[in-house]
């Protein structure tokens, strides 16, 4: 028997790295993959073009000019003469933020009374224009700060940093941002990707494969051997499921040493949890095999899967925020439950007494469709 499967795993490998575009398909997309995903595909802002209309040009209004462009986050680029230029670049599309600074700015606050400033921001892309509130937020509430800090005696309890002005107490609220602290969507959208690659480069592989073999008609001379079935279906599938694991030792490397994404966790439940995972992937494929009479017709159902795969699986969208009927329909979903392992694995560097439960749904999910998938494959050889 497993003489058997060894030729007929050798069998595939030949098979597949024959074909030069499939050698480009398996060493190839993750890499690019993961290259667009790392840089072009981010939700990270940064320069973003802004005007600066100053009516008062004063020590104060330069220097919250002078910290908005040291933060890296805007890119003051005009300095209009008029509040309509200011209209007229926000609908040309050559800014994204205007900060208008009134007459009387400096003085006020030399005074301590309360001032304003005004924010316009083109919220046509909304997405983007909350991530420049939130920046532009960001740094007046810290210049504010600042210019209180001057102002009022500052005193400082290590367990407890109050305000203090004419006895009465203030609050001082500091953030910490754990796991990512830089909060660089790279970090949260590389791990993913490895997650993708596995699914896409598994799921082409062994949807193609059983059709391929149907079509050039080495089927009926393979069922004509001493092989039995499931000895057809793990040499047809363990193939990929190891080309599967080198994908994302690839992806990890390049992930690891190229952009300098922290791996925290184990790395051997990491490769349990991915072994786990391959179970649903690999099934999934076999079950499309199943139902496809050409290459042409697996290669379209892979991509009728994969598609709302990647969008109900969290990459993109939170599922929180999808109608509670489509939620209920992600639990059918394993990329849901490895986004969460591996993504918790690279950056929280949590064990498996936290991600038992999303291994414990890979591996249900998993025996599910192989056992399926399994039956069904029989069947069609019958």
């Amino acid at each position: 028997m497993y003489e058997r499967i060894k030729q007929m795993i050798i069998k595939e490998f030949i098979q597949i790295f024959r074909d030069r575009r499939m050698k480009a398909i398996i060493f190839g997309i993750p890499i690019m993959q993961l290259i667009v995903f790392g840089y072009a595909v981010t939700t990270d802002v940064n320069n973003i073009s802004t005007v600066f209309y100053d009516l008062d040009r004063s020590n104060e209004s330069r220097e919250l000019a002078r910290r908005l462009e040291s933060s890296g986050y805007f890119t003051i680029r005009y300095s209009p003469g008029s509040s309509g230029e200011i209209r007229e670049l926000l609908d040309r599309g050559k800014v994204l933020c205007a900060f208008q600074i009134n007459r009387g700015f400096g003085r006020d606050i030399q005074k301590g009374i309360q001032t304003e400033i005004q924010v316009i921001v083109d919220g046509t892309d909304s997405n983007t224009a909350t991530v420049a509130m939130n920046y532009t937020n960001r740094v007046i509430t810290k210049y504010a700060m600042d210019i209180r800090a001057q102002n009022y005696e500052v005193t400082t309890n290590p367990l407890s940093p109050t305000l203090i002005k004419d006895g009465k107490g203030g609050l001082d609220v500091r953030t910490r941002v754990w796991y990512n602290a830089d909060l660089r969507s790279r970090n949260y959208n590389v791990p993913g990707v490895i997650a993708l690659m596995i699914m896409l480069i598994c799921l082409l592989l062994t949807s193609m494969a059983v059709v391929r073999e149907r079509e050039i008609g080495t089927m009926e001379q393979l069922m004509v051997t001493p092989i039995r079935p499931v000895e057809l279906m793990l040499g047809k599938t363990l193939p990929f499921g190891i080309i599967g694991f080198f994908d994302m030792i690839l992806v990890t490397v390049v992930a690891l040493f190229w952009f300098n994404i922290p791996i925290r966790g184990s790395l051997p439940l990491l490769f349990l949890c991915t072994a786990t995972y391959l179970l649903s992937v690999l099934g999934i494929g076999l079950f499309i095999s199943t139902i496809s009479k050409t290459q042409q017709q697996a290669l379209m159902a892979t991509f009728l899967f994969f598609s709302p795969a990647v969008l109900l699986s969290g990459f993109m969208f939170p599922i929180e925020n999808m109608p509670e009927v489509i939620q209920y329909g992600t639990y059918l979903n394993p990329l849901r439950y490895f986004l969460v392992i591996i993504r918790g694995i690279f950056l929280k560097g949590v064990g498996i007494e936290t991600l038992w439960p999303q291994m414990g749904a890979l591996l249900v999910l998993g025996v599910g469709v192989i056992t399926i998938s399994s039956l069904r494959f029989k069947k069609r050889l019958g």
